[in-house]
């Protein structure tokens, strides 16, 4: 765990706040562009971590940035919005994430860039990163919102176009135009930016982050254009302070039986007792063991683990890719095991 001072606070378009850090107890952990810090908050006893994407760039000589989303309800977004001040201290983990770009010097290439609203945080990251280490790379962002006035980063994007105006190219998106065929990205608008800004045989990679109908838009879209899977990246932000909508709750499962567990991390062995309606990380966490964990929803990546004997079921996973799951791979923050004697090691 670091320990970060608040030197910076930037109110932002659309309820949007950019904090900046100095590092106060140590040289600052490394981290690649499309990474995200996660912070941690004590409330007497009970730990509250909240994760947010670096939207400054590795790559340049900048402080270590985040932007966040003012939540309605959110008891974290709420406290960094409306009580945070300069000169506060906030403790964060190691960057973590695995949406990252890792610049190559010799490079010749096209990345596009597919931002809806607050997305465009790790892709900005990645923008400069891009620009900045790679020289005869292109940068193609394609960028949606609903007005320009809510555009968060507008002016420093254009400042960047006018840096490199033969390597980024920006397509601004909003959806009050009177353009109606320009006011919201859709599949005819994605083929015409994608063939308009890529020679024939030249070497492209995808990046989209943004609602998961937005990224799946873009994903099902590249697929059909023919472009491998493996060059299309997605990252999902998720607000675990937002209610869950009752129509949208998963049906309570058959199986209310409680399962033995043998859970194996930093050279410990413990073993534990799942209740049907818990994770296990959240029995982890009830028997103090400092497990690694982020969102709690199956979307970062930091409890990534592995089932070495027995099964488990996932709720939700949006970062393993079935061959990891069919190889055990789990995220103990949404698993469940389906019998005794399951044993899991946290990688």
């Amino acid at each position: 765990m670091h320990k970060f001072r608040v030197s910076e606070i930037i109110r932002q378009p659309n309820h949007n706040i950019t904090i900046r850090f100095d590092d106060i107890d140590s040289a600052f952990p490394t981290y690649k562009a499309g990474q995200f810090l996660t912070l941690s908050f004590l409330f007497g006893d009970r730990e509250v971590r909240r994760s947010y994407s670096f939207s400054s760039s590795p790559a340049l000589e900048e402080k270590p940035e985040i932007t966040v989303k003012r939540v309605d309800n959110g008891e974290i977004s709420r406290l960094l919005h409306h009580k945070t001040r300069v000169g506060d201290v906030i403790h964060v983990m190691d960057p973590q994430g695995l949406f990252v770009y890792e610049p190559r010097e010799d490079s010749s290439r096209t990345i596009f860039l597919f931002a809806a609203g607050v997305g465009i945080t790790p892709l900005y990251s990645i923008l400069k990163t891009a620009l900045t280490a790679e020289k005869k790379s292109k940068v193609v962002l394609i960028y949606s919102n609903n007005a320009q006035q809510n555009t968060i980063f507008y002016e420093e994007l254009l400042a960047w176009q006018t840096r490199y105006p033969k390597r980024l190219k920006i397509e601004f998106i909003w959806s009050n135009t009177k353009n109606l065929l320009r006011a919201r990205l859709n599949r005819d608008y994605i083929i015409d930016l994608v063939q308009s800004n890529l020679s024939e045989g030249e070497e492209a990679v995808f990046y989209t982050c943004g609602p998961v109908f937005y990224m799946d838009l873009c994903r099902f879209t590249l697929l059909g254009m023919g472009f491998p899977d493996n060059t299309i990246k997605r990252e999902t932000f998720h607000f675990p302070e937002e209610e869950e909508d009752e129509d949208e709750k998963e049906e309570e499962p058959v199986d209310k039986v409680s399962y033995e567990v043998k859970l194996k991390f930093q050279g410990q062995e413990y073993d534990l007792i799942i209740p049907y309606n818990k994770t296990i990380l959240d029995v982890g966490l009830e028997h103090k063991i400092k497990l690694p964990y982020s969102c709690k929803s199956g979307m970062c990546s930091t409890c990534i683990s592995q089932v070495t004997e027995g099964e488990v079921r996932m709720d939700y996973n949006e970062v393993l890719t079935d061959r990891e799951v069919e190889n055990g791979r789990c995220l103990i923050c949404t698993s469940h095991p389906l019998s005794s004697g399951t044993t899991i090691e946290v990688i």
